[in-house]
């Protein structure tokens, strides 16, 4: 493989090509390839602006929190907003029945009131680099794709070695591009003593619970206020009260002063994992295979909460969390499946394979890459599906996977766990497991077990009603290396040769994209490394005679209240504020805006990131997209694919109007 060549190649095919649409998720380091194209829709600012390692840029006003979320500076002094449901965990640790802030909410007034949270952390972008010459020193054509594995390894694990001897709390991570064509190293600087400053009542901030996710209108104030510090040198410190905020290089300006449907709109966050160029075997399973399946299963499990949640605020408030994280993925995977067949993906695909197939012949790197594929699916699929049950059926039950480990978090995993939920949900999907897992693939443990006790239902007798820890430990370990030993091995094996042809398709898909003139673009998936999507408000229209507008209002809300549902019931102090209609600076039209829907293209992981105007001002938080496109992490839809975004100014609105915490605006800079 000639390196410099697929090096230049992946930079130009960007600028090659115009960008369809509003797709893609650009790499923030190269994003002067799409200015032009940025300016065109208006943006006002320059890559310089974007991205820059000699001076700020608005990437330093951007986090990575606490790894699976983004988050954003909008103070001087270490201010940062999030989503709600990103600070979900750290709201629900520090709440109890006495002081339930996942109901009531939480605001600090003063400074020594911000609370500490333990396994928090945000990490600053210091800069990106491109590493693939030192990724694959010593690569040759020769090696298995396992021995490659362990040179990338090998390789990445001294480059980021070198770099975190550098300076305190410096990290980084060397991640693959284009499926291990190209390779970055990301260095951070992290962040530990983050202290929670604000959060709304779930009535605003999970406004909606689980029937408003994924779906549009949407209406719910999906926030929450943290705070970085630092030591006196401005440093990451571990937690002190002696340490003060941090002064970040960069923070956002807020634009309040209203927006419009076609207005640029840019997101600029860590979007965690997209796959929007494998095959149309690996398409047809999700849709077909394993979607159905693991919706079934996280069903069962929803209903089991459900009914323990709605006879206690004790076991609401243990599971709130636990449910919101099961049913998120749940709803995502119905809408996924179903965009997937409404576009007619898996025909398109296999109808590009086809044209693909009669161009590779006679090129010695391409030729039969698609047959190649299609075998190496049929292989794997059986031992995919045994991997799903695996995860979402024999090592979901709670008790289980805390026996495996060492203890040391017990009194956390009881503060935060209802016997008859995990022993309900054991029973259910160990059902499921004997049921729908071919007798070939099934742990020989499980069955053993499950004849020797008479049944599933006997068995959990055994384990939740003797609370027997050395059994739940047995059966978590005797399954799983059953799975790691016989299952995993195979699969894993296929799955390296499988990496291996998409790192070839891959640069086969540019040179058919080249040589015929397709303007076909290619943007790196989604890897939870910091990405640029660009777009414009705008509506859309689902279904046959629905039209959606890209505004919601307070008036949804309230249109929406309803005392007697947990999720509908909005505090007491908003209704008196919208029958006054008291709605001070935040008013326009006679109400309060709350989200609004735009076509920039993100994912998983992008909940949390700043959603810009054409200047770079903040205007809204993203928090969602609209559940029939969520299939754009594998197929894009510029018709339907929008992302949902919490409007900025709903935010300011509760924390001055709501939670009179107007005292946090004054740190702010507010643009009216």
């Amino acid at each position: 493989m000639n390196i410099k060549r697929v090096l230049l190649f992946l930079i130009s095919i960007m600028a090659l090509h115009p960008l369809r649409a509003d797709e893609g998720m650009w790499v923030s380091s190269y994003i002067q390839q799409k200015i032009e194209d940025m300016r065109g829709k208006g943006f006002r600012l320059s890559a310089e602006d974007l991205y820059s390692i000699n001076s700020s840029s608005l990437k330093d006003a951007i986090v990575h929190f606490n790894g699976g979320c983004t988050g954003e500076m909008i103070s001087d002094e270490g201010l940062l907003i999030t989503n709600h449901h990103c600070g979900y965990d750290q709201i629900q640790y520090h709440s109890s029945v006495e002081h339930d802030y996942l109901k009531d909410g939480f605001w600090a007034m003063k400074r020594d009131e911000e609370l500490p949270n333990p396994d928090l952390y945000v990490a600053f972008l210091e800069y990106m680099e491109d590493v693939t010459k030192k990724v694959l020193a010593g690569y040759s054509e020769s090696m298995s794709e396992e021995q490659r594995e362990k040179l990338v390894a090998d390789n990445s694990r001294r480059i980021v070695s070198r770099i975190e001897r550098k300076g305190k709390g410096i990290k980084a991570r060397v991640a693959p591009l284009y499926y291990g064509n190209q390779y970055f190293v990301y260095v951070y600087k992290v962040f530990t003593d983050v202290r929670l400053v604000g959060a709304p009542p779930s009535s605003i901030g999970k406004f909606g619970g689980d029937t408003d996710n994924w779906m549009w209108p949407r209406h719910t104030g999906d926030f929450s206020l943290f705070r970085v510090y630092a030591d006196r040198n401005n440093e990451p410190a571990p937690y002190s009260p002696d340490n003060v905020p941090y002064r970040p290089k960069r923070f956002f300006k807020i634009n309040a002063s209203g927006i419009s449907e076609g207005d640029f709109t840019l997101v600029y966050g860590y979007p965690g994992r997209t796959s929007e160029y494998v095959t149309s075997q690996a398409v047809d399973y999700i849709a077909n295979v394993s979607n159905p399946k693991k919706i079934k299963l996280r069903t069962i499990r929803l209903g089991i909460m459900d009914s323990q949640m709605e006879r206690s605020d004790a076991v609401r408030i243990q599971y709130s969390s636990k449910h919101a994280d099961v049913a998120n993925s749940w709803k995502k995977w119905q809408g996924e499946m179903k965009g997937i067949l409404k576009m007619n993906t898996v025909e398109n695909k296999r109808n590009y394979e086809k044209a693909f197939a009669v161009w590779a012949k006679g090129k010695p790197e391409y030729d039969g890459i698609i047959g190649k594929f299609a075998d190496l699916y049929s292989q794997a699929e059986a031992l995919s599906l045994v991997r799903d049950y695996q995860y979402e059926a024999l090592n979901a039950p709670e008790f289980l996977f805390f026996a495996a480990g060492d203890g040391s978090d017990s009194a956390l995993f009881y503060k935060n766990y209802y016997k008859p939920i995990d022993k309900a949900t054991f029973i259910a999907l160990m059902n499921e497991y004997d049921k729908d897992i071919d007798d070939s693939y099934k742990s020989p443990y499980f069955k053993e077990k499950v004849a020797k006790a008479g049944s599933v239902e006997k068995l959990a007798d055994e384990i939740y009603d003797n609370d027997s820890l050395s059994l739940a430990r047995e059966f978590y370990m005797a399954t799983n290396t059953f799975y790691n030993s016989t299952v995993k091995p195979r699969l894993d094996s296929l799955n390296r040769e499988i990496n291996m042809l998409y790192r070839k398709y891959m640069r086969g898909q540019m040179d058919f994209a080249r040589e015929n003139g397709t303007g076909k673009v290619f943007y790196p998936d989604a890897n939870s490394t910091l990405r640029i999507a660009y777009g414009r408000i705008e509506g859309y229209a689902p279904a046959d005679a629905v039209r959606y507008k890209p505004f919601s209002t307070l008036e949804g809300i309230m249109e929406k209240d309803n005392p007697a549902i947990f999720d509908y019931n909005v505090p007491q102090k908003l209704r008196e504020i919208y029958a006054s209609k008291d709605f001070g600076r935040w008013e326009e039209n006679g109400t309060v805006p709350v989200c609004f829907i735009a076509t920039n293209h993100t994912t998983g992981g992008n909940s949390g990131s700043p959603v810009l105007d054409a200047d770079g001002n903040l205007i809204g938080v993203n928090f969602d997209r609209v559940w029939e496109g969520t299939m754009s992490d594998i197929v894009f839809d510029p018709d339907l694919c929008r992302n949902i975004a919490l409007d900025i100014r709903y935010a300011l609105f509760v924390i001055d109007k709501v939670a009179d915490a107007g005292y946090l605006l004054n740190e702010m800079v507010i643009l009216e």
